[in-house]
């Protein structure tokens, strides 16, 4: 049973739902049941079997109302074209927490490049989370899909399968001969890994710069196509606020969660997309308002606001919140970003591996 049950679901946020997913390293059948309802891993009808990372989507408000859900495994002896044989139905059930309305707790981790402890010790400094936001490179690459088992890890250690994670890609995620296979492992919309979420009454969208250097570039030996990728995104945008997504009753606190800061222009040869991206601040700015951009890939822990016109090249969103550091000189160590979301103002608390408090600021 160990061999299904080595790490506790993950309950990701997307969209207007909750994509419940679970490594198994053996063949089986899954699907979950809330109340009275039961949702598949099934392909066109076909019960899948194959995948190493099993997802089921279920609608965010049947669980919220719920509270809890139950994952039924399945196990396979043989499948073939006639008279499949398998086993005995297994079953846990796991409680599920709703994010609550005020003193919502969430802990950002970005660029933990395989590290697993020391982000954990760093989220565990801040406390008690309502849900969890993995923002990008939590692995060091896409070589190997080993890497890709990290992210439940830490999912299973901070949420225990009862909260839910907000996930984002980050630029090292494209890297590697299984980076076309992060799609299976992750949670999308649609095949997308942009996408707009719920939860509670924080409602975010979450944008994908993919790489952080032109497609022509050198390093990637013609493996990546982001130009096409981010002028995808700018009509998901416009499509967002067209359908007037970010207005919803009972919406409080709006955010944006990017890996990668695309309101500033970095050095060459990272000052990429200048169109693109500030075409993405002025639609936020304009139409969305957001009260916070939550970010990783600079390694450092600071907040840029709007009026710092030299750092916000690409035109101001928000307060930027860059969440997350190691340093070279210690691999046993990292920073995060603790947020506390109340009516009127957000509590950044960034803590450290060693359990310390590093700074606090309100915004």
């Amino acid at each position: 049973m160990s061999n299904y049950f080595k790490h506790t679901p993950a309950v990701f946020a997307v969209d207007k739902y909750y994509q419940i997913m679970m490594p198994c390293e053996k063949s089986c059948f899954f699907f979950v049941k809330v109340g009275d309802k039961i949702y598949y891993d099934e392909s066109n009808g076909i019960m899948c079997s194959r995948n190493k990372i099993h997802k089921v989507e279920v609608p965010a408000d049947e669980l919220d109302k719920a509270k809890e859900y139950t994952v039924c495994i399945r196990p396979i002896i043989i499948r073939k074209a006639y008279f499949s044989k398998t086993k005995n139905i297994l079953e846990k059930t796991y409680k599920f927490t709703p994010v609550p309305e005020n003193n919502i707790r969430a802990y950002h981790i970005a660029d933990a490049h395989n590290k697993i402890e020391e982000p954990i010790k760093a989220a565990e400094a801040f406390g008690n989370i309502d849900f969890l936001i993995l923002n990008g490179d939590v692995i060091e690459d896409s070589s190997n899909p080993k890497n890709f088992m990290n992210i439940f890890v830490i999912c299973s250690r901070l949420t225990n399968g009862e909260k839910p994670v907000i996930f984002s890609r980050g630029n090292h995620d494209l890297r590697g001969n299984f980076a076309e296979n992060f799609a299976e492992y992750t949670p999308t919309h649609l095949g997308n890994t942009y996408y707009s979420f719920r939860l509670g009454n924080i409602w975010g969208i979450l944008l994908d710069c993919g790489e952080d250097k032109n497609d022509d570039h050198e390093e990637y030996g013609h493996t990546v196509a982001c130009h096409v990728f981010r002028e995808r995104q700018t009509s998901f945008l416009k499509k967002i606020i067209e359908n007037k997504e970010n207005e919803a009753n009972g919406i409080k606190h709006k955010l944006v969660i990017s890996h990668n800061a695309f309101v500033h222009s970095y050095q060459p040869p990272f000052d990429i997309e200048q169109d693109i991206f500030s075409e993405w601040s002025k639609l936020l700015r304009e139409n969305v308002k957001p009260e916070v951009m939550i970010c990783g890939h600079a390694h450092e822990l600071n907040v840029y606001y709007p009026e710092n016109t030299e750092w916000n090249t690409n035109g101001s969103i928000s307060p930027v919140v860059i969440g997350s550091t190691v340093e070279k000189d210690d691999e046993n160590y990292f920073a995060g970003c603790g947020y506390i979301f109340n009516q009127d103002e957000i509590k950044l608390i960034f803590t450290d591996s060693n359990g310390k408090i590093i700074k606090e600021e309100t915004v």
